[in-house]
């Protein structure tokens, strides 16, 4: 795919109606839709929208740095490519495509188990800050191998995802009658998936040094047992909406898991998340990275590798122009006196961040 002239693209919104020109039913629906009544997708853009800003003028804000830290490590923005299964879907090369997006721009990428073309060849593909997301299809020696595979090709990181007890039911696909080729990859081994439990998570402290990241943590009291079990980041996350219907908006649950956790561990965050404004108000509410799932498959569905970059781009120049106008010059100036409940003005939706899209 030609790489897309900055011209091409002047707003995410475009990028929004790129990829869905570029995309065949199935994987659109599989990239916008949701589980069931897709009641906790919309949860998640109203509560990002029930958020308002409390700007303040007068201060000296004629250079701004919207620069995070990320475990440590530098960052140019407070985002991650989040962990998506089946990108090879969207675009040839799937996490390979992402992963050399995310090293030109600057970003980690956190990579899924199940995308394709896998841990080996995604760490050949690029060099970026790695993280690797595991689903639990084996038993403890099935899992220590991809441990040392990870820590073997520079994954600095890792997560388990603990919000998929049950495959939920993700009703565009059915009706689209949607097969998802990794899918059948994703049903072997399942029932090591329902049966995880704390005790793995405590295995896998007292086994292996990478820093452990639990991804699916919706409420206060399982953020508290994750602090206890050593884990060094609390990932609030409800899978975009594609598991348990009917949850809360991860933003709305945010401020009080961060204040549960406290410093004992690095709170991060997805979930709606689609512009910088967004990202902003995470990081207010004392998020330290926001994950970015469906507009990492935009991006890459709109223009392969370049569209992705073009995509972060476009964000980081809303994130600082919303620092700006707050009158803050960098993240460390943003925390909750920035932020102020409000009733949300648009109907909620996958893409209601984009207004445009419907005119």
């Amino acid at each position: 795919m030609n790489a897309p002239h900055v011209e091409e693209f002047l707003t995410l919104q475009e990028i929004v109606a790129a990829a869905k020109r570029n995309l065949s039913p199935g994987p659109w629906s599989y990239l916008i839709g949701g589980a069931e009544t897709e009641t906790t997708v919309k949860r998640n853009r109203h509560a990002l929208d029930s958020i308002a800003f409390r700007p303040r003028v007068l201060r000296d804000v004629s250079k701004i740095d919207s620069s995070a830290r990320f475990l440590g490590t530098a960052t140019r923005l407070p985002v991650f490519l989040a962990p998506i299964g089946g990108l090879e879907s969207l675009v040839e090369g799937g996490a390979a495509t992402a992963a050399r997006a995310a090293a030109q721009f600057g970003v980690p990428q956190m990579l899924s188990s199940v995308c394709q073309p896998g841990l080996e060849e995604t760490a050949r593909a690029a060099s970026t800050i790695r993280s690797f997301q595991l689903y639990v299809r084996g038993d403890d020696a099935w899992v220590d191998d991809f441990v040392k595979r990870a820590k073997d090709h520079g994954f600095t990181s890792f997560c388990l995802t603990v919000d998929v007890a049950a495959y939920s039911r993700r009703e565009r696909d059915l009706v689209g009658r949607f097969v998802k080729p990794w899918r059948a990859r994703a049903v072997e081994g399942a029932p090591f998936q329902a049966g995880l439990s704390w005790d793995q998570v405590k295995r896998f402290k007292d086994k292996h040094d990478l820093p452990l990241i639990i991804k699916g943590i919706a409420t206060v009291e399982d953020a508290l047992l994750a602090v206890e079990h050593g884990v060094e980041v609390v990932y609030v996350s409800n899978h975009g909406g594609r598991q348990l219907d009917h949850g809360l908006g991860s933003a709305a649950v945010l401020p009080q898991i961060v204040s549960a956790v406290g410093k004992k561990a690095e709170v991060w965050v997805d979930g709606g998340f689609m512009r910088g404004t967004d990202v902003v108000k995470a990081i207010a509410l004392g998020a330290k990275a926001v994950g970015l799932g469906r507009l990492t498959g935009l991006g890459v569905a709109a223009g392969g590798a370049p569209g992705l970059v073009r995509t972060l781009e476009l964000l980081e120049e809303e994130v600082r122009i919303c620092l700006g106008l707050l009158g803050v010059t960098s993240l460390a100036g943003l925390d909750a006196s920035c932020v102020t409940p409000a009733p949300a003005v648009n109907a909620p939706d996958t893409f209601s961040a984009f207004p445009l899209m419907g005119a």
